[in-house]
């Protein structure tokens, strides 16, 4: 655990997904609030088909939707910590990588995953 899920809309910009993931797990993984790097799991899924409002046919706006899943027992500020975290990641990464062609909104939320919650590793 933690479970990173990205969402991007196609006008944003990633020049390279896995930097851009290994940045974002790195900073997780600053925070120590994680037994180990491994335990991270972050993954990106591209949108094909998206809307920002009720008319922007030329899709000047887009977003990047990170969704944290993380085990039960951290306090709400823990929880909002890691938001943060995650928001000033997402925005630095992001800043270097745009061409202005998209204004883009940074969601994050983070949640605690459910009591049944099975993981088996194998080798």
């Amino acid at each position: 655990m933690p479970h990173l899920t990205i969402q991007v809309t196609p006008n944003v910009t990633i020049t390279h997904e896995e930097s851009f993931l290994k940045e974002l797990n790195q900073a997780l993984w600053d925070s120590g609030h994680f037994g180990k790097p491994a335990d991270i799991k972050a993954r990106i899924v591209p949108i094909e088909t998206f809307l920002v409002g009720v008319e922007d046919d030329e899709q000047r706006n887009g977003f990047v939707y990170a969704y944290l899943k993380i085990m039960s027992g951290r306090d709400e500020v823990i929880r909002h910590q890691l938001a943060e975290l995650l928001t000033a990641a997402i925005e630095e990464s992001l800043n270097a990588q745009q061409s202005g062609r998209a204004d883009i909104q940074i969601c994050v939320e983070v949640e605690e995953i459910s009591a049944i919650y099975h993981k088996k590793m194998l080798s």
